[in-house]
């Protein structure tokens, strides 16, 4: 049963006259319902309900329905307002019940928006026994562009996505359903590298393109490239053009791309070159095209006018976009014999979508750092102004998205703006752009603007459809009764604020290096601000003012979404290890937003930084800072908005997923190590029971009573809920229904990826907290941690943070690092704690240690003539801070409120910075430079400084040196001689340091006058000796004012300090939470001089300091297994690495042993670390133990050794070490640079040692050497012996640009048995090495290769079968008469191609071929190693690449050949008295060479990379195998990127020497060098010695007469049963006598059955060979053997490896000629178009419309047709029918056109020269087409354009008989779909009368009629029957006599008489009458009165 609820419509448009009556009909398979008609109403509202019964049928997904909206009229029809489609794909997949349809845009006949839409809700029940269909089931909405795939548009105009969650699974999917409904999918992260793409466009053809006459060419754009087809003619023009764009970009650059498809039609009516053009355009994102499966094929796209988007179509045109990245295989287009526009249709962006308007409204913005230099300020403050220069930015903000740009107004000088201002958009819905953009930029006047910070809006994450898809997403609209059913929710956020992070927000006057941060490009460093935006849509808005104010009501609402409370932040710093380099004191930094930031004067000072602390060497390779037991704490104190409602569920959905992630883990670890399936069912029950138990009893907060909530947030929570209970519900059904642990693996990652992405809160105010690492005064590194891991909560111990109170490590970065991490900056342990003030007692639960709070200040003295006191101290202040630039005095130290002084002050020295040179260290070497002076040529002499360190400042006399405590000298002072000295140990120079510049030479010179010594001591430190006690006084000395201190005075010494400390309590008992009250500085001496620039820098320089003392450590011991690593990158040049390890843990670490030349290295190595003292809770420890870290590095003798990688692994604590609990090892990932760089086996232990007994730790690991452990029994993996047993087949370099020389024999590997693990995650790699032995005992490695897995070479070594190879030697071959040949049999009208074409399913094209009863081909859509079945070609062996050479940043070592070889490994028994099993490679392919007769059949070539700048290329073939080359050029095929050649080539070979076959294509240039398109290589070897019989394909028959089917190969199919038989180990076959049935492999044939030609005619299939060969063949066939094929190769180039450059049909025979000779080759010759002639007689027009007028204002025309065929240069016209004054024009006009025509592919075949300077001509396939024009003739101007008519000749328009019948109707009906074709091929002849239409105001008009007969015959029926042009000779078929024209049909021109005749007497006769009577009569009155006088006269003188 279907229901279709009407609900309502809006925006009906009004009529003329009145109102509309509307009524709504639903149309379903034919059947018509409508609903009641509503009286005058634009917004109609119904409410009905319409059913349709479905008879016990189940909808399919091609099912619709129609709703139609009329005008009720009581009298007459009803009048049509519009329809809608509406596609119930999904209903029919049975995702849903029901299809909510909001808002349909309803369209009128001219598929335009009316403007009005309809609401309506449809219900689907199936019957019981339907079964969804699978085909209709789409993970999620199709994408804009796709458009309801086959009924309509409909789905492109709905913003809904029609399904409703819910829907019931499919039967035998447990969980999968659930998959599609429960959230939007993550989109997979785009790589971050540079990559190759290849974009191909190829333009088909065009349809309906407005104009009249056009010319329509067509323009691409993508990424500022452009290319443009050939001009074409017609409304309806073929191009059938590909072009290429290839790119070398990032992937999120690239999708960021659109499309851009222009079509431009050139009017040319009129004869001269002034075009009126008119334009259409499309455009698409790449995102739509990738996700489209990279590709769209074949699709009609509706053209709009770029303007004006409502104008609706302006033609179609037919495109294939296709996105090639690296690995990809472009799809094939497959051709369709008619094409449905309407169900193939991709609509645009703003045609007939649904538009919106968003609404952004900015609010304000805070905390925006300085932007501008304090010059002007500093200019006022010189003259007495106030100067502000906190506020020295004038910001604006820019909104970015879908191509447009908004910006607010500019604030100028102001750090927090308030704009309150509305910014609206206008966009069309579903957009292809998902995020806008917001970037707040500080106004320039001068310059470019600056970007002060960017951040986005991510649509995805702030809008839902119900049921989203990746990378799309269709808004669905709740419906107005408020049941809550819906998920789906248009785009929403806030009012909420967006953090800005960016460079740092220190102001440099010179160039900020990290300025793109602040344009979004990279992880920002800082925090840069905020901004208060809330955004909002509205559909079908309209936007009055793009930018506007807003109202002072709006502004007050945003005032409660900006109550802030305040926050609390403690971290402890426990310890900060791995340090690279000592260098200047470190200090941390921690911020929150802008508290915390030193350098920030705009909040209040806090203890937001540690102290400053030296490095300390840790004895091995790192350095460590040493805090000892008392660890630096950061308190911080901070103001924000309270969302502890969306961090709360952000917290508990990340719990969660934390713990499905271990699980995870621990469910593929498991896999890993193969356990027992028991097992694993038990650890995968117990993942599904604690995901279940988790989602049912941890419950998201609710959002109730909440003062600052979001629309938003009502709607994530909506939609989390759901989420949540789908995935439960999806468990419940997989805990159910699961058979197979290992299949629900994909599942289950899903539902984690689910959890993970709706974690994701979009509004989240509350900034991270960044810690940054300060090296004296520069921030050196940084690292960022989202607030919510460390954030306190009272609604749950879920919903507090991860890290809230734990001690977590944190690996620092540093800022826009190059490398990507591959150093370490420093490595910290730190516990952080953060929540409301009003919780901050909470922290007394996670605090450890006791807290001291201390204020601090710097007593300093410089010496001055031998006396220490404060009047030496230049720049420094008597009493300051650790940096001596704050002046402090103690009586203005004031203790911060709510705080007291607990002691007096007291001298405490600063450990952590007094840090000795030898600090760390086993062995340490002194030394001290010995400098002598002398006037040029005189004698040397002790220098002013005699002693001095290397940098020239003043040092101790080695005699005054004295060896330390706890140190032992190992030999007396000696001078250096590692230097570039003389042999005494002097280096002479001009100057010597400090003076600059220093050059010193080894050579004594006259001109020297300064000369040193490096003088040096070695000692050694002894163990167990403690250091002297330290001085009481505190001092602290150094020989400049700077960092390095040292406690003990030297002679040298110029300045020392000591710190002076006093100890602060709080007034009142809180606890630890007690230190959040530290707020401001303690006190600063401002003397009356200091300015206000010097007391802003001072602000909050001076802070107390707080610690976390631990009054007890606890002292660990721990072993780290590191057994071996597999897999690392070579970094050596020989293709190895001599890799060795760094361990740090914590402040200790230690090196591996390095192993040499081995990317596989076994270090068997037990690292042991006695004696680690930690502080803090041994439990906590045991919860969250610090990692060890283990870093890899080439070991190199020159330079400095290479990083390879870095991995890191948790160690097993073991506090009580008797615990029986062995750590195992795993692998873990190594990465380098983000990617992955190998494996490391390694496990690790801590152990809680007992001071009072060490006898419970472990035995000691036995060992190797003195100093080297083993890995201990019972950790390390458990062997076994093992036989590996080989054979090799041969190697060969893979380019012939490699110099080595191919192997003359196989080399023979041996039989080797070793202990090997038993499990098989331990088993250790193969590794080949092809070593070259060279003269002088050279033996450098020629490439290498790892064999990662043995596990598909694992065999039982108690089975008898053993593999044999397929060799010529071993072949059977019967010699016997062979049946005669008998003469063929085949029909000459079908050759190979038919076959072909019957083959790929083409059959139009192959003629009687498959009416014959022939046999066909397999056609391979890729090369035959790719085919599944056939294993690659490597059943008798595996091809290992070879690699050599050194891995760069980016690429792989390349590739130097190959390796053939196969390996079976099983084991052996530890018992010597049983026999070995037996070998399994019984015959090894025979090593000496064989000679091979290979034919390569080139097809042809499909989609190749264009070489030629006219966008095509001149293919040829050049084939090279060994040493011997083919070169096609003098058959390259010109201007042609699908060419076919139809060639075979023949060559000789020897196997396995030249196996390498290489089919490469070139384009043909004359005057430059070829170049190379692309090539393909083919293994002969695999082929030839495959058991699958590649070397010729099987044929379905066994014929022996010739054609295209006789049989090719050397051997009968009955000798290839018995050699197939053998190689399998199979018993050889029985046949019978008489052929008649055969017994193979345990089954039984018989020919009568099986042979379904024994049923056929015995005379038409006589070429068929004896029975016994065809029941043979056909067991062959059952074999699983390559059967006779074409496969279709991928072509490759140099330039772009890893994308395709085209593919190429092909196959390749190969004949060993030891067994004879083969068959003869294939003729694959292409075939040849046919000449055919089209006679077109053109016999009347009427009804022509009169576009002239005469001089005597009569309407006529001077009528002519003219003629063409598209594509073709002959045009023709007739003669003109002049003066026709009713559009009548009599002719008897013959045109004849010559073309090629291709009758099997229905084209033309054109050949022509694009341009006069072109060598070759050019070929075109089109259809064939007849065009033909009406003109209107004129003498003295331009003919007149009258009307025209496009026939094709395949799909001919039916004529009518009589011009009565001849309308408009004919084209429209003629288009469509369900008329039968008339070909006129097929009818010969035609004749009638044909409509010519012309163009107006966007409609097509009728212009005249033309009679014509058409018709069609061949070059041989043209000799028979010959026709000549117009009417001259040969005037006959049919013989056209002169038209019967009107007299009046004449040119005045010319005939003058006439014109007299029949143009000026017939009109203007009775005035011509009238002139001459009047002419007479005047002549007669003139006469009389002239005569008159004269007359009178004479009579009366009378004379006579």
């Amino acid at each position: 049963m279907l229901k279709v609820v009407v609900e309502c419509a809006k925006g009906i448009p009004k009529k003329t006259l009145g109102v509309p009556d509307p009524i709504a009909a639903v149309i379903f398979k034919g059947e018509k319902k409508k609903t009641k008609a509503i009286n005058s109403e634009l917004n109609p509202v119904w409410n009905e309900i319409i059913e349709f019964d479905l008879k016990g049928s189940s909808l399919d997904s091609s099912s619709f329905i129609e709703v139609v909206v009329k005008d009720y009229e009581t009298i007459g029809k009803d009048k049509f307002i519009g329809s809608a489609k509406i596609s119930l794909r999904d209903l029919a997949s049975g995702q849903s019940r029901s299809l909510p349809s909001r808002n349909v845009p309803l369209i009128n006949e001219k598929k335009q928006d009316i403007g009005a839409t309809i609401s309506l809700v449809i219900g689907y029940e199936s019957p019981a026994s339907a079964v969804p269909n699978p085909i209709g089931q789409v993970d999620g909405d199709i994408q804009a562009g796709e458009a309801e795939g086959a009924d309509g548009d409909e789905d492109a105009t709905d913003w809904g996505d029609p399904r409703a969650p819910g829907g019931a699974p499919p039967p035998g999917q447990p969980g999968k359903p659930a998959q599609k409904i429960m959230g939007r999918r993550r989109q997979k992260a785009l790589a971050n590298k540079l990559q190759d793409f290849q974009i191909r466009i190829r333009i088909i053809e065009g349809r309906q393109l407005p104009g009249n006459n056009i010319k329509p060419v067509v323009k691409v754009s993508i990424c500022g490239q452009n290319h443009r087809t050939r001009i074409r003619r017609g409304n309806n023009p073929f191009f059938d053009e590909m072009f290429f764009f290839n790119f070398n970009m990032l992937p999120s650059e690239l999708f960021d791309e659109n499309i851009y498809i222009q079509v431009r039609c050139l009017n040319v009516t009129h004869r001269l070159f002034a075009f009126f053009g008119s334009e259409s355009f499309f455009h698409i994102s790449f995102h739509s095209v990738m996700s489209e499966a990279h590709a769209i094929l074949r699709k009609w796209l509706l053209m709009s006018d770029p303007d004006d988007s409502s104008s609706g179509a302006r033609g179609y045109l037919k495109v294939s976009m296709i996105i090639v990245g690296t690995g990809d295989d472009p799809p094939r287009e497959q051709n369709e014999e008619q094409d449905d526009i309407e169900s193939n249709l991709l609509l645009p962006t703003g045609v007939t979508l649904r538009s919106a308007m968003l609404s952004l409204k900015v609010y304000r913005a805070e905390d925006m750092p300085q932007m501008d230099d304090a010059f002007a300020e500093t200019v006022k403050h010189i003259f007495g102004g106030e100067g502000d220069k906190k506020n020295l930015v004038d910001p604006f903000l820019e909104v970015n998205f879908a191509g447009k740009k908004l910006c607010t107004r500019i604030i100028e000088k102001n750090a927090n703006p308030e704009w309150n201002q509305l910014i609206n958009m206008q966009v069309k819905f579903p957009s292809m752009c998902e995020r806008i953009k917001l970037t707040v930029f500080d106004w320039d006047r001068f310059s470019s603007n600056d970007a002060i910070g960017t951040t986005y809006l991510n649509l995805t994450k702030i809008a839902s459809s119900g049921g989203e898809t990746e990378g799309s997403f269709y808004f669905s609209i709740p419906s107005s009764a408020g049941v809550g059913t819906e998920v789906g929710f248009l785009p929403a956020f806030g009012p909420c604020y967006l953090n800005l992070y960016g460079s740092p927000r220190e102001f440099a006057e010179l160039s900020d290096p990290y300025e793109e941060l602040n344009l979004g490009k990279g992880e920002g460093v800082a925090y840069r601000g905020r901004v208060l935006i809330e955004l909002s849509t509205c559909l079908d808005g309209n936007v009055d003012k793009k930018v506007d104010d807003m109202p002072n009501d709006d502004v007050l609402v945003a005032q409660k979404y900006q109550r802030k409370r305040k926050y609390s932040l403690s971290a402890v710093f426990h310890s900060a290890c791995m340090l690279q380099e000592p260098g200047e004191p470190i200090q941390f930094e921690v911020s929150i937003g802008n508290y915390g930031n030193k350098l920030d004067s705009t909040c209040k000072p806090l203890a937001s930084t540690t102290q400053y602390s030296c490095a300390v060497f840790d004895g091995n390779h790192y350095y460590y800072l040493p805090w000892a037991d008392t660890k630096p704490v950061v308190i911080l104190t901070s103001f924000w908005e309270d969302i502890s409602h969306r961090l709360d569920s952000v917290n508990i959905i990340l719990f969660i997923a934390d713990r499905l992630q271990a699980n995870i883990t621990s469910l593929k670890m498991a896999m890993q190590a193969n356990v027992p399936e028991t097992r694993l069912a038990e650890i995968w029950l117990k993942l599904i029971n604690q995901l279940i138990e988790d989602l049912t009893s941890y419950q998201l907060p609710d959002l109730e009573g909440k003062a600052n909530l979001t629309t938003l947030d009502i709607q994530i929570k909506k939609l989390r809920d759901r989420t949540l209970v789908n995935i439960r519900e999806a468990a419940h059904r997989l805990r159910e229904e699961a058979t197979d642990v290992k299949a629900t693996l994909s599942d289950i990652e899903e539902w984690l990826e689910c959890l993970q992405q709706i974690a994701d809160e979009p509004q989240n105010s509350l900034p991270d907290i960044i810690i940054w690492m300060l090296r004296g005064e520069k921030r050196m590194a940084y690292a960022r941690i989202p607030a919510n891991r460390v954030l306190f909560s009272t609604h749950s111990n879920q919903a507090t943070g991860k890290y809230c109170g734990k001690t977590q490590t944190i690996f620092m970065q540093y800022p826009m690092d190059k490398n990507k991490g591959l150093k370490i900056p420093v490595q910290l342990r730190l516990n952080m704690w953060l929540g409301l003030s009003a919780h901050e007692k909470q922290f007394n639960s996670f605090s450890e240690g006791t807290f001291s709070v201390y204020a601090e200040m710097y007593e300093n003295q410089a010496q001055v003539f031998g006396k220490w006191s404060t009047t030496g101290l230049v720049g420094r202040h008597k009493f300051s801070d650790v940096t001596g630039k704050v002046k402090l005095k103690q009586e203005f130290f004031l203790p911060p409120r709510g705080w007291q002084w607990e002691d007096d002050w007291f001298v405490d020295p600063a450990r952590c910075l007094l840090t000795e040179a030898d600090a760390g260290h086993t062995e340490f070497t002194d030394e001290v430079f010995q400098n002598e002076s002398r006037f040029p040529g005189g004698e040397w002499k002790p220098a002013a400084e005699a002693f001095t360190d290397v940098n020239g400042e003043k040092a101790q006399s080695p005699d005054e040196i004295e060896c330390p405590q706890g140190w032992k000298w190992v030999q007396e002072w000696s001078f250096d001689s590692n230097r570039a000295v003389d042999e005494k140990g002097w280096e002479y120079g001009i100057t010597i340091p400090p003076d600059k510049p220093s050059s010193c030479v080894a050579a004594e010179k006259m001109y020297h006058v300064h000369r040193r010594k490096r003088l040096v001591r070695p000692r050694k430190k002894i163990a167990n000796i403690p250091a002297k006690k330290e001085s009481d006084d505190g001092w602290e000395y150094s020989s400049l004012i700077g960092w390095k201190f040292h406690r003990k005075e030297r002679s040298s010494d110029t300045f020392r300090r000591r710190r002076w400390r006093r100890k602060m309590a709080p007034s009142d008992s809180m606890g630890a939470s007690a230190i959040f009250r530290l707020e401001g500085a303690l006190g600063v001496d401002i003397d009356e001089k200091t300015s206000k620039k010097d007391a802003a820098k001072l602000f909050g320089a001076n802070t107390p300091t707080v610690s976390c003392s631990f009054t007890r450590s606890y002292m660990y011991h721990l072993r780290v297994y590191v057994y071996q690593a597999r897999n690392l990158l070579p970094m050596d040049k020989d293709s190895f690495s001599d890799p060795y390890c760094h361990v740090s843990f914590l402040h200790v670490s230690k090196t591996t042993e390095i192993i040499k030349a081995n990317l596989n290295p076994t270090w068997d190595q037990t690292l042991i670390f006695n004696d680690i003292e930690i502080y803090g809770d041994p439990q906590n420890i045991a919860h969250n133990p610090p990692s060890v870290v283990l870093e890899f590095f080439d070991s190199d003798q020159v330079g400095k050794d290479e990083a390879m990688g870095r991995c890191t692994c948790p160690p097993v604590v073991k506090l009580n070490p008797s615990t029986p609990v062995t750590p195992k090892l795993l692998w873990f990932p190594i990465t380098m640079k983000g990617r992955h760089a190998g494996e490391m086996l390694v496990g690790a232990e801590l152990l809680l040692k007992d001071k009072t007994n060490d006898a419970e730790l472990p035995l000691a690991p036995p060992r190797r050497g003195e100093k080297l452990y083993m890995v201990p029994q019972g950790i390390r993996p458990v062997v076994q012996l093992t036989a590996i047993e080989s054979h090799c087949g041969m190697w060969g370099p893979h380019s012939s640009d490699c110099c080595h020389q191919k192997l003359k024999e196989k080399p023979k590997l041996p039989w080797l048995s070793h202990l090997l693990p038993k499990e098989e995650m331990y088993t250790p790699p193969i590794v080949l090495k092809v070593i070259d032995h060279r003269p002088f005992g050279r033996k450098p490695i020629v490439g290498q290769c790892t064999i990662d897995s043995l596990e598909e070479f694992r065999c039982d070594p108690n089975m008898c079968t053993t593999e044999v190879a397929r060799t010529a030697r071993d072949v059977i071959i019967d010699i016997e008469d062979r049946r005669p040949i008998l003469d063929s049999q085949v029909d000459e009208a079908v050759d190979w191609w038919s076959k072909f074409y019957a083959s790929t399913g083409e059959h139009e094209k192959c003629g009687p071929y498959l009416q014959k009863g022939y046999a066909t081909l397999t056609l391979y859509e890729h090369a035959l190693e790719e085919i599944p079945d056939f294993h690659g070609l490597t059943d008798f062996c595996h091809t290992f690449k070879l690699y050599r050479g050194k891995t760069d940043d980016e690429e792989d070592p390349s590739v130097v050949g190959e390796f053939k070889g196969s390996f079976r490994v099983y084991p052996l028994s530890d018992d010597p008295d049983i026999p070995v099993p037996p070998r399994k490679f019984r015959e090894l392919p025979e090593s000496r060479p064989q000679e091979c007769l290979v034919r390569i059949y080139v097809v042809r070539c499909i989609d190749l990379q264009p070489k030629d700048n006219n966008g095509l290329c001149d293919p040829y073939i050049k084939i090279s195998l060994g040493k011997k080359t083919i070169d096609d050029r003098d058959n390259y095929k010109p201007n042609s990127l699908n060419p076919e050649f139809g060639r075979m080539f023949e060559l000789s070979c020897f196997l396995p020497q030249d196996k390498d076959l290489k089919i490469s294509i070139y384009d043909y240039d004359l005057l430059s060098r070829d170049e190379k398109v692309g090539d393909t290589v083919i293994d002969l070897e695999n082929r030839l010695l495959s058991q699958f019989g590649a070397h010729c394909g099987l044929p379905h028959s066994y014929c022996v007469s010739t054609g295209v089917n006789q049989w090719r190969d050397q051997l009968k199919p009955s000798q290839i049963l018995q050699n197939h038989a053998r190689l399998r180990g199979l018993p050889p076959p029985h046949i019978a006598d008489d052929g008649s049935s055969l017994s193979f492999g345990g089954r039984d044939y018989n020919l009568q059955d099986l042979d379904h030609f024994v049923t056929a005619s015995k005379v038409l299939h006589q070429h068929l060979g004896p029975p016994r060969e065809r029941i043979c063949l056909h067991v062959l066939r059952k074999q699983g053997l390559v059967p006779e094929h074409v496969e279709t190769r991928t072509l490759h180039s140099s330039y772009q490896p890893t994308l395709s450059q085209g593919r190429i049909q092909m196959w390749v025979d190969i004949f060993p000629k030891g067994l004879g000779i083969p068959g003869p080759p294939v003729d694959i010759t292409p075939r040849k178009a046919k000449k055919y002639i089209l006679r077109a007689v053109i016999w009347n027009t009427t009804d022509v419309i009169l576009d002239d007028t005469s001089i005597t204002g009569e309407h006529m025309s001077d009528i002519y047709v003219k003629g063409w065929m598209p594509g073709m240069k002959d045009k023709q016209k007739t003669d003109v029918h002049y003066r026709s004054l009713d559009g009548d024009g009599n002719f008897n006009w013959r045109f004849v056109f010559d073309f090629d025509y291709l009758p099997a592919e229905q084209l033309c075949l054109v050949s022509k020269k694009e341009h006069f300077w072109s060598l070759d001509k050019t070929e075109f396939r089109i259809p064939p087409k007849l065009t033909i024009q009406i003109w209107d003739n004129d003498k003295f101007s331009l003919d007149d354009y009258l009307g025209t008519v496009e026939l094709d000749l395949i799909h001919l328009i039916p004529p009518t008989k009589t011009p009565e019948k001849c309308s408009l109707n004919m084209l429209t009906e003629g288009t469509g779909k369900h008329l039968p074709a008339k070909s006129l091929f097929a009818q010969k002849s035609v004749r009638g009368w044909w409509p010519c239409t012309m163009e107006e105001d966007g409609k097509k008009v009728l212009t005249g009629k033309v009679e014509m007969t058409l018709e069609i015959v061949d070059e041989k029926e043209a000799d028979e029957r010959p026709a000549g042009k117009g009417r001259d000779e040969p005037n006959m078929n049919p013989k056209l006599e002169p038209p019967n024209r009107p007299d009046t049909s004449f040119l005045w021109f010319t005939n003058p008489c006439k014109t007299m005749k029949f143009i000026v007497w017939r009109r203007f006769k009775w005035i011509f009458i009238g002139v001459i009577i009047l002419i007479l009569v005047g002549l007669f009155v003139g006469i009389l009165l002239y005569s008159l006088p004269n007359y009178i006269s004479m009579k009366i003188v009378k004379p006579f």
